[in-house]
């Protein structure tokens, strides 16, 4: 079994910016190197009424 590895900073800034130029889940996932679930996991842990925050 595989070990969680969390998302480090720069990463959740990555997907910031690529959200912001209208890249789907899995064109990020691409793009950062995770898989596409990760993505999902952490959009939906980490947006709000105001958007993703990646802080």
């Amino acid at each position: 079994m595989k070990g969680y590895k969390q998302l480090a900073e720069v990463q959740r800034y990555q997907i910031d910016v690529l959200k912001k130029a209208q890249k789907n889940q899995k064109q990020i996932a691409e793009i950062i190197g995770v898989s596409a679930s990760a993505i999902s996991r952490e959009l939906n842990r980490n947006t709000g009424k105001r958007g993703y925050r990646p802080r």
